[in-house]
């Protein structure tokens, strides 16, 4: 009983302190894991195992976490490595790309093809951030798209506020039809081991009908507060897709290291790749073209959000081993009566609205025991629980501006260019798309798979 009082006290303080944002989120979730090894695992349960079983470094040594033939790859409880190496190896690929100009090129090159014309850019940028945002992290993607809408609402004339909020939309929206698309898919992949075609064929068809409904609802939205924008006679030379790529030889080879990373990701469940290979892969791969500039590469990667991520699975793996999320598991079973449409819907909403507030990657770390608990209580199939615990947690982001880091960059952006986004501005434009994209999740739920 003592073991579960400190588990569950050391996590609320530290989403109270992550949730605060007086304090990188990092800091917290290291303290929490520190506090958890000692005070959890050895002063109260005095359990010297449970610690290292939470620390799982044993897991490097195991063959399968680097290829599982014939296997369902899946992670013990405690810190997913599988998660942290495969998130390392993509971001160092993606700061790779960002060096050799792949993502300027590729903007700059669709708005040539649509002659600089607003409305089909409005559209195609749309589609961009949600195509990009599956295989790369959706605030790199925002990051570039809003930095270069900024640049062509400058020549075209048009308000960029109008195409960022759509382009941030689109992006956390595209993140939650794969595996590879939203750090939450990631963790549930890994842990419940769901392979990159398990997402695609059952959050990517879902997000595909919501797609087409948000560009429709944006663009009927938007428009007309865009007609003021229109083509140009003469463009500046630096919005040239051809100097955009640094180097010839490094944008050829970061892009056929993209390929090679999206192939393998795509048939790892055939190939017996894990992620983790992958990842690791792509980083390697990366560092070797890239050998000048692997300083400023390695600069460049999250590596707060690699502590997030470690100090994260310590805490959670406390209230995993202390039988606090079994508890939880049981009270979601208890007011859903047992009742399969209730506790899909429960994940889904309450997954969507916490996201809106809070970070959603440490609430499906919490939820994914949960959940894999409550398919093994009530019988209801743990694939259908985890596609809605994905879909909430990456939708919902999108209900506010503090939801997911790709709408606190994409507004800041706008700010650092005098257009500022207010809590007004972005709800007005988030929440309607947010409640279309739920309820069509909601009838795609109970349709296919009940």
């Amino acid at each position: 009983m003592m073991s579960q009082i400190v588990a569950l006290s050391i996590f609320v303080v530290m989403f109270a302190f992550i949730i605060s944002g007086k304090v990188h989120r990092h800091i917290p979730a290291l303290v929490g894991a520190a506090c958890t090894l000692v005070l959890v695992f050895l002063v109260c349960m005095h359990s010297p195992e449970a610690a290292w079983k939470t620390l799982n470094l044993e897991c490097f040594l195991n063959g399968e976490f680097w290829y599982a033939p014939g296997a369902a790859e899946s992670s013990s409880s405690g810190i997913n490595w599988s998660t942290i190496v495969f998130f390392i190896g993509m971001m160092i690929m993606v700061e790779g790309m960002g060096i050799a100009g792949f993502f300027r090129w590729l903007c700059l090159d669709l708005a040539k093809k649509v002659h600089y014309k607003v409305a089909p850019l409005f559209i195609s940028f749309m589609l961009l951030s949600a195509v990009l945002a599956m295989f790369i992290d959706s605030i790199t993607v925002v990051l570039f798209m809003a930095a270069i809408t900024v640049e062509l609402s400058l020549i075209l004339k048009f308000n960029p506020v109008y195409m960022i909020l759509p382009e941030i939309f689109c992006a956390n929206l595209g993140g939650a039809a794969t595996m590879s698309g939203d750090p939450p898919n990631i963790i549930i992949g890994t842990s419940l081991g769901f392979t990159f075609t398990d997402f695609l064929f059952n959050t990517g068809l879902v997000v595909l009908i919501a797609l087409v409904l948000v560009v429709l609802f944006y663009y009927f939205r938007y428009h007309k507060k865009l007609k003021s924008g229109g083509p140009v006679d003469h463009l500046s030379g630096d919005l040239d897709p051809a100097k955009a790529i640094k180097s010839k030889p490094a944008f050829v080879s970061s892009l056929i290291i993209f390929l090679v990373t999206v192939v393998l990701l795509v048939t790892h469940a055939q190939t017996g790749i894990t992620v983790a290979s992958i990842g690791a892969l792509a980083g390697v791969l990366t560092l070797v073209v890239f050998n000048r500039h692997s300083g400023k590469i390695l600069k460049g990667v999250d590596w707060e959000t690699v502590l997030f991520f470690t100090g994260l699975f310590v805490v959670v793996g406390g209230l995993e081993e202390t039988g606090i999320l079994e508890i939880l598991s049981q009270f979601i079973g208890n007011i859903s009566g047992g009742n399969p449409i209730v506790m899909i819907m429960v994940i889904l909403w309450v997954s969507a609205v916490a996201s809106a507030f809070v970070d959603n990657i440490p609430f499906a770390a919490t939820m994914v025991p949960v959940i894999r608990s409550l398919s093994a209580t009530s019988g209801v199939e743990l694939s259908v629980l985890a596609w809605a615990l994905a879909l909430g947690t990456d939708i919902g982001g999108n209900g506010t501006p503090i939801g997911a880091s790709a709408n606190v960059i994409g507004c800041a952006i706008a700010e650092k260019n005098g257009h500022r986004i207010g809590w007004g501005s972005y709800l007005m434009s988030a929440i309607p798309a947010t409640l279309l994209v739920l309820v069509v999740c909601s009838i795609y739920l109970i349709a296919r798979y009940l």
